[in-house]
């Protein structure tokens, strides 16, 4: 037996707005399954006969068995006693489900249809609503259990000796009864399926719009509704990949404590949007904990939404200059790099300028000036520190450099050349295959 509902899916429960399964979402109410060949009853005539009378007369207390199931529920479920429920839609509902279904008693044919309807649109709106299940369920047997004693009641008034047969149709009923449980918590935990394949998809379709710059303003409140990220917070992206993610989404990475983060992942390279607060960028590489043989790169802080899309192109570009495995590029701190990966045709023109020469030269020569190159700049212009870094004497780091002058006539005593010679040094090392 099924006589208890709650209220229409256009009343907000238990103070959650009420989505809606509907095709302009995409989605569509799930299909209510086919009913089960009906169990033959073992039940004789005349017991069947005297159910059919009590019932008939349950049909007439319709409104006073929906009120003593409304006051059992809201007693003894706490679920609807939430002030956010109207009274008069969880009677009304309450009503039509008890009307609907003790008449199914008299006429079985005729009404299992329609009673199954009942149960199942129950079941859809109550999970378009986030009510509970076990409340529902809970509140269907506190419903089942009422009617069950009134029928007994009404049948001992009329044949004492007789309506101790009703025992015999007793499993009837409660066949009946689970068999509309089973359909509210099929049709419930359908649209919750659904329901949840629609928050994640609309949840990667907004992440994905912030990233590649395709959200509009207009979408921005909805974007902090379910994202959780304020308009105008201040913002870093952090590009991943993995060594081995090529054809699969790289496992994240685990950032910060306390910063909220959105993660989108696609096929070998993933993207977090991470809302930095009073936290500088530089805190965030410090946080991250990589994959292993993952590489990171990390955007600077920007402000608000509308920009984290810029923020994904300066994470990529970090990420491009080739951060060790294990290891977050912070963009801040590889501006060279990034300008050498962000024009390569230009990256592989100034190497070529300014270390051509060297580049010719035997295979261990070259990577002799290379490396004392790139220890002199790193010592910050210091023959003495180079040949700390280098295990040699900094007079041998000077005979180096004079050669490196001689082969390029280029001035190292030129602050311009030495940049030059930074970059190019810089695109050698990331363009080179």
């Amino acid at each position: 037996m099924h006589p208890v509902t709650g209220s229409r899916a256009s009343v907000p429960a238990m103070g959650r707005p009420v989505p809606r399964l509907s095709a302009d979402r995409g989605r569509t109410p799930p299909r209510m399954p086919a009913a089960r060949p009906p169990i033959r009853s073992r039940a004789d005539a005349e017991t069947v006969a005297l159910l059919h009378r009590a019932a008939r007369v349950l049909i007439e207390e319709v409104p006073r068995l929906a009120d003593r199931i409304v006051a059992l529920m809201k007693e003894r479920e706490p679920a609807y006693r939430s002030p956010s429920l109207d009274p008069h839609e969880v009677w009304r509902e309450v009503h039509d489900s008890l009307s609907n279904n003790v008449r199914s008693l008299v006429h079985p044919k005729e009404t299992r249809e329609s009673a199954r309807s009942c149960a199942w649109r129950i079941g859809t709106d109550r999970a378009a609503q986030g009510f509970p299940l076990d409340a529902l369920l809970h509140a269907y047997r506190i419903g089942c259990t009422v009617v069950w004693e009134q029928l007994l009641e009404t049948a001992s008034k009329e044949d004492p000796l007789g309506a101790q047969a009703l025992v015999h149709v007793a499993a009837d009923v409660w066949n009946f009864v689970d068999e509309h449980c089973t359909l509210v918590a099929t049709a419930y935990q359908e649209v919750e399926r659904q329901l949840s394949w629609h928050r994640e998809n609309r949840y990667r379709i907004i992440v994905a719009a912030l990233l590649d710059g395709t959200a509009r303003v207009s979408d921005f409140p909805e974007a902090e509704e379910a994202l959780g990220l304020p308009e105008q917070g201040r913002y870093a992206v952090v590009a991943l990949k993995d060594a081995d993610a090529s054809s699969r989404a790289p496992h994240p990475a685990t950032v910060c404590a306390g910063l909220r983060t959105v993660w989108h992942a696609a096929e070998g390279t993933a993207h977090a949007i991470v809302l930095l607060g009073d936290v500088g960028a530089e805190r965030l590489v410090r946080g991250l904990e990589l994959p292993p043989g993952a590489r990171a790169g990390v955007s600077p802080a920007v402000s608000g939404l509308a920009a984290v899309n810029t923020a994904r192109r300066l994470a990529d570009t970090a990420l491009r200059t080739r951060p060790a495995a294990g290891e977050a590029a912070l963009l801040d701190e590889r501006y060279p790099e990034a300008l050498v990966v962000s024009s390569p045709d230009l990256g592989a023109a100034l190497a070529d300028r300014m270390l051509g020469p060297v580049l010719a030269l035997e295979s261990a020569d070259r990577d002799m000036l290379l490396t004392t190159l790139a220890a002199w700049l790193e010592g910050g212009g210091s023959a003495r520190r180079a040949g700390e870094l280098l295990f040699c004497h900094r007079n041998t780091v000077l005979n180096r450099l004079r050669r490196y002058e001689q082969l390029t006539g280029r001035a190292l005593d030129h602050p311009r050349e030495v940049v030059e010679l930074s970059l190019a040094l810089s695109a050698h090392r990331l363009l080179t295959p």
